[in-house]
């Protein structure tokens, strides 16, 4: 047996996590705070809540203590992640509706941001960016339940269609 993989105990019931529990917040690792800062604050809106010196900064939407931690505590100046490494895939941001949805789109690529990806998960629609430093950053909204699909879905998504949304 590997040692080092954990182990279940198959005689322990395991019980489900509560449906009302949710993602309260992200902390990245960013190697240049302003830099971070600007590229959430600036080109995704989120809004400075707090900051600790040049070392850290909160970010949030609707006044909520902060959606995203910034921090350069361990890599300021750190090179980005080689591909292929392990670490945060991305994270997502959930947009109440599509028509917001369609504005950060907009708001993005008026940015001069890369898209890497675009999706239409059936459940939800999903365009893809990264950060200044490479964190993979999910922008997306959720169709209504009764709209999902039955199974898993991953088409591509129309951006010119979403564009003019």
């Amino acid at each position: 047996m590997d040692e080092t993989r954990p182990t279940r105990d198959n005689s322990a019931r395991s019980t489900a996590i509560d449906p009302r529990v949710c993602i309260g917040h992200v902390n990245l690792r960013v190697s240049d705070v302003e830099r971070s800062l600007s590229f959430y604050t600036e080109v995704l809106g989120f809004e400075l809540t707090a900051r600790l010196g040049t070392d850290a900064a909160f970010i949030s939407a609707g006044g909520y203590h902060h959606h995203i931690g910034l921090n350069c505590w361990e890599s300021r100046r750190g090179a980005r992640p080689a591909a292929g490494a392990t670490g945060l895939h991305h994270f997502a941001i959930l947009y109440p509706d599509r028509a917001t949805f369609a504005a950060a789109y907009r708001r993005v690529v008026a940015c001069g941001v890369t898209i890497t990806g675009a999706s239409d998960h059936g459940c939800a629609e999903a365009v893809y960016i990264e950060d200044p430093d490479g964190n993979g950053v999910e922008l997306t909204w959720d169709r209504p339940r009764d709209r999902w699909p039955s199974g898993p879905v991953s088409l591509p998504l129309d951006l010119e269609e979403l564009a003019s949304a």
